[in-house]
């Protein structure tokens, strides 16, 4: 009896051993929903509330509903800390999104946007936009992001199929070095061309770290259409990507393309990417924590991986940078720091379990 496509790619990473695959069930994925959605209005609350001047609940609601100029609370809440929040809850998905897309195109557990220099490529990008061209506006340099990002995901690729065996070649762990090799040759060009000029160094050295703060609804205006879109070409892309998880000829058997399926995967990380860096900076780990999470309550199957990375990606995001406003309160610590302690980590422990899967 021949297998649904469904059914075969839920079964695909049982059969090749993951280790993340454990049997699930439909309680695990209504506890993960009920959660995602409870937690995602409550951080976005909190984003607001928090700050080196805490406000108020019914201070920030009637900021955003009854708004006077002439109230400085009004004011921290609608013009700095709402930009802040609708940016974190973009960026949050749009980095979160690209990072299960790109695990799932490369059947690779450590990609991620940051360790694959996809993001790297985005920033050094608009490093040059910034700093050799003058442009500031992120409706500006965003251009130069999606290039970057289309570039260095091409390169990291091209690097690691080079060698004898060519694409056969392509380990999970070969691309990962070499994003990690690409990622800081780029990052030190970069840091050389922003010290060449002192105001294009202060304009980026927040930037360069990652931060969802210091932007305004201009900016938010700015990146969110090609977010959107990315997001909307991802959740196309699902079933597609169960096939693909198969391998090329049996999904060329039931009807789907690899080859479509993967440009349509780098259309939507490319968007996703360049738009998230242009805002936010090279924000790294996102993507790498929450599809590895969320995979753990869904399984393998991309069409409840991508919409569940979608919800708790935010709240990934938001939380970083709440926990940034409070660690050196009343200073602020950037979002960009605060995910890379927390994926390090889940890094070397996703390494090592790869590389003891290959002995």
């Amino acid at each position: 009896m021949r297998a649904q496509p469904e059914q075969a790619a839920d079964a695909w990473p049982e059969k090749r051993g993951n280790p993340i695959s454990v049997p699930k069930s439909n309680a695990r994925r209504v506890l993960l929903l009920v959660l995602g959605c409870a937690l995602l209005p409550c951080v976005c609350l909190a984003s607001l509330l928090v700050g080196a001047r805490p406000v108020a609940v019914s201070t920030a609601i009637d900021a955003l509903f009854s708004y006077d100029g002439s109230v400085a609370e009004h004011i921290i809440v609608r013009d700095y800390r709402l930009p802040r929040t609708l940016l974190g809850l973009l960026c949050g998905a749009a980095f979160g999104v690209s990072g299960a897309l790109i695990q799932a195109a490369t059947r690779n557990p450590l990609a991620d946007p940051g360790i694959l220099g996809v993001n790297a490529g985005a920033a050094f990008f608009v490093t040059i936009a910034v700093g050799l061209l003058g442009l500031t506006s992120v409706g500006a340099t965003i251009w130069f992001a999606f290039l970057g990002a289309i570039v260095v995901t091409v390169l990291v690729y091209l690097v690691g199929a080079s060698g004898r065996h060519g694409a056969q070649a392509v380990s999970p762990i070969r691309l990962a070095l070499s994003g990690v090799a690409i990622s800081a040759v780029l990052s030190g060009i970069g840091s050389s061309i922003t010290l060449l000029d002192p105001q294009a160094f202060d304009a980026m050295r927040h930037w360069q770290i990652g931060t969802i703060s210091g932007r305004n609804i201009s900016d938010v205006i700015a990146v969110a259409p090609f977010i959107v879109f990315g997001l909307v070409l991802s959740l196309l892309a699902a079933r597609s990507l169960n096939a693909v998880a198969l391998g090329e000829d049996l999904s060329r058997s039931l009807g789907t393309d690899p080859l479509k399926t993967r440009l349509l995967v780098i259309v939507a990380v490319t968007l996703l990417c360049g738009a998230g860096t242009a805002a936010a900076g090279p924000i790294s780990f996102v993507g790498l924590m929450v599809p590895h999470a969320v995979r753990w309550f869904t399984g393998p199957d991309q069409r409840l991986i991508i919409p569940f990375t979608l919800i708790c990606s935010p709240i990934l995001m938001l939380t970083a940078d709440i926990a940034g406003r409070l660690v050196v309160f009343p200073d602020e610590l950037e979002a960009g720091i605060v995910t890379a302690f927390l994926g390090a980590p889940m890094l070397i422990a996703l390494v090592r379990s790869t590389r003891a899967r290959a002995l």
